[in-house]
């Protein structure tokens, strides 16, 4: 029964933080959207592709 607990637990722990890594994330993604100064991706249709990619 203990062992049970404790892999529920785990299980729980670990979706609870990549929900929370997910919210973060997506709060930096509208951040960097609304933001008209940020570099465009080189996926944008308005930027060549062979430039310098925005995240490095």
């Amino acid at each position: 029964m203990e062992s049970g607990f404790i892999v529920i637990m785990l299980a729980l722990f670990t979706l609870l933080a990549f929900v929370v890594m997910a919210i973060i994330s997506k709060r930096k993604t509208e951040e960097r959207m609304d933001d008209p100064s940020t570099t465009k991706s080189t996926l944008a249709a308005d930027k060549s592709s062979t430039g310098k990619p925005a995240d490095v």
